[in-house]
Parts: structure tokens; sequence; C-alpha cells
């Protein structure tokens, strides 16, 4: 190839930016510093990670969220955390899937799960909500459930007796954030495996 050859592939090739979004990365939470490190903002924390992998900042106000682009799994994405308070997730979420015609199978959406051991991952393609106030407001403004999510272990209540609220507002400790490390570690490369098609693989692979 010569160099003229080489300026034509360049005039003929579409810049990365100019390329819309068509998956939204979504990672659910409470907005506030007295929130950062409870249990309810697992996926305020797994989206960081995705963030902080594809060099992607997170810090515009759009959509009711703090969002950014950039490109993961080869196409280009939104990463969200949404700011409504987690009950609410689903009026950020649509908000931005009705702006880029993004259709809820290519919602992918990160949040803690109560019922699994802390650390503990699995990748699901679709499903209810599960008592997921998050998931179930999502749900309702997609008016769907076909939308993958990343379920992540935050751990189950001290006892039956414990107030869920408190749980899941309550904070990581310095030990149960080690023993969360090995998963915040594999998440990026499961969601660019689902964003680049491959969520069977991903399940596979990462639902451990």
């Amino acid at each position: 190839m010569d160099i003229f050859d080489l300026f034509d592939k360049i005039k003929t090739t579409p810049a990365q930016g100019n390329e819309p979004v068509s998956y939204l990365i979504v990672g659910l939470g409470n907005p506030g510093k007295e929130y950062e490190r409870t249990r309810h903002n697992m996926g305020f924390m797994a989206l960081d990670e995705v963030a902080k992998k594809f060099g992607i900042t997170v810090d515009r106000a759009k959509f009711h969220a703090m969002v950014g682009e950039g490109t993961v799994g080869g196409r280009r994405v939104l990463l969200m955390k949404p700011q409504t308070y987690m009950n609410n997730s689903g009026e950020a979420v649509g908000e931005a899937a009705n702006f880029y015609k993004i259709p809820a199978d290519h919602v992918i959406v990160l949040h803690d799960e109560i019922s699994f051991a802390l650390g503990l991952m699995r990748v699901r393609r679709k499903g209810s909500a599960g008592g997921h106030n998050g998931l179930k407001s999502i749900i309702a403004h997609l008016s769907s459930e076909e939308f993958p999510r990343l379920k992540i272990g935050v751990g189950a209540k001290p006892n039956p007796a414990y107030d869920l609220a408190d749980w899941v507002l309550s904070a990581f400790s310095e030990a149960d954030m080690k023993a969360l490390r090995p998963v915040l570690d594999i998440i990026p490369d499961a969601v660019s495996l689902i964003v680049a098609g491959k969520i069977d693989e991903c399940m596979m692979k990462y639902s451990k």
C-alpha cells in the first residue's frame, strides 16, 4: 500500500467519534458521598471499573444521570450513573434509550445482588426484577425485561431480623473491598464480551 492508498483508506474510514451510540451500560446506585461505598452502590463501583479500563470519563450531566461516551467491544457506548436515586433509575435509563433509539437488549445493567455471596457474579440475558427496585424501575420505563445484567453479590443480611434498607445502605469494610477486587477486575471484560455480541461466552466464562 503506497501513501496515496493510505490517504484514500483514511478518507473512506468513518471517524470513530461519529459512530452513533448503540449500547447503554448502566451502573445502579445512589448519588452522594454518603453512599459511595455502600452495598447498594455496587453498580456505580462496577461502572467505574469499566470506565477506567476503557478510558472513559463519566462526568457529563445528561438524562438525569452522569454519563460518558467511549468505545467498548468495538462499539460506541454510553456509560451511565443515574442520579435519580435507586428506586427511580428507570427514568434516566428510559430517557437515554429513547434518545439514542437503543433497544432493551442493548441496555446492560450492573447492580448489587443480596442473594449472592460477596464477590459472586452472575451474567443474565434477561429476567424479572427479583425484588430489586432499581431493576423494577428500569423494566417499567423500558416496558421490557429483555436486557442483560451483571448481578454482583454483596452478601445476604447477617440475620433475618436485620432491616433490609439498613443492610443495603451499609458500607463495605476494608476486608469486603479486598474480597470484591477479583470480581471488579473481570467486570470490564465481561461487559466487553456482551457488547461484542458474545453473551453466551460471557455467561460461560464469568457466571461463577
